[in-house]
C-alpha cells in the first residue's frame, strides 16, 4: 500500500512511515494512491461481529503488510478491550427508525477515543520496530488532549505534551485533561 500527497508534489510513502510523518512533506495530506474497496457483503457481514473484529477487518488492507497480521489483530484487540461497553460503539434506536451511535464508552469519555487508542498502538509498534522514539506537541482546549495523553501512556516511544488555554477550558474538560 502506498500513500501519496493530497498535493501531488511529496513522494509516495508507505504506512509506517505516513503513520509517523503527519502530513506530507509539500505540506498535504496522505492516502491511499489506490483505495481498498469493502464489498457490501463484506459491509453486511460485519453486523454482530466484535468490533476489535471489524476494526481488523476495515484496517488491514491500508497496512500494505507492514505489520503482521496476528500483530494487528492484538493490537486492535487490546485498544478496545478498556471500553465500559462491550459493543465499544453501540447502535442504540431511540425510536423506531431512529438511531444514535454511542462513541462515549472509551477511557476518556471522547470519541476521540475510537481512533486514539488503536493510533497509539500502531505507532508504538512502528517505533519499536525503527528503534526511535517521538515526541508528540498538541494544543487543545477540549476532550483531544486527555485522548491523546490516555491512548499513549505507557508507551514507551512517545513522550506527549499538551498545552491547554489558562482559564478557557470547562470544568468536565480541565478534569479530564488534569
Amino acid at each position: 500500500m502506498q500513500y501519496v500527497s493530497t498535493r501531488g508534489l511529496a513522494p509516495a510513502l508507505g504506512f509506517s512511515d505516513v503513520l509517523l510523518a503527519g502530513l506530507a512533506s509539500d505540506g498535504g495530506l496522505h492516502v491511499p494512491a489506490v483505495w481498498p474497496r469493502v464489498s457490501p457483503e463484506a459491509i453486511a457481514g460485519f453486523a454482530g461481529q466484535p468490533y476489535a473484529d471489524v476494526a481488523f477487518d476495515i484496517i488491514q488492507p491500508f497496512i500494505g503488510g507492514e505489520i503482521a497480521d496476528a500483530d494487528l489483530r492484538r493490537m486492535c484487540a487490546a485498544a478496545y478491550a478498556g471500553f465500559r461497553d462491550s459493543q465499544v460503539a453501540p447502535l442504540r434506536e431511540l425510536w423506531p427508525g431512529r438511531y444514535v451511535l454511542e462513541l462515549f464508552h472509551g477511557p476518556t469519555l471522547a470519541f476521540k477515543d475510537v481512533a486514539m487508542q488503536l493510533l497509539a498502538r500502531l505507532m508504538d509498534h512502528a517505533l519499536k520496530v525503527r528503534n526511535r522514539r517521538a515526541t508528540i506537541v498538541g494544543a487543545t482546549s477540549g476532550d483531544t488532549g486527555s485522548a491523546a495523553e490516555y491512548a499513549m501512556r505507557g508507551k514507551r516511544g512517545v513522550n506527549v505534551f499538551m498545552l491547554s488555554p489558562k482559564g478557557r477550558m470547562s470544568p468536565f474538560q480541565q478534569a479530564q485533561m488534569f
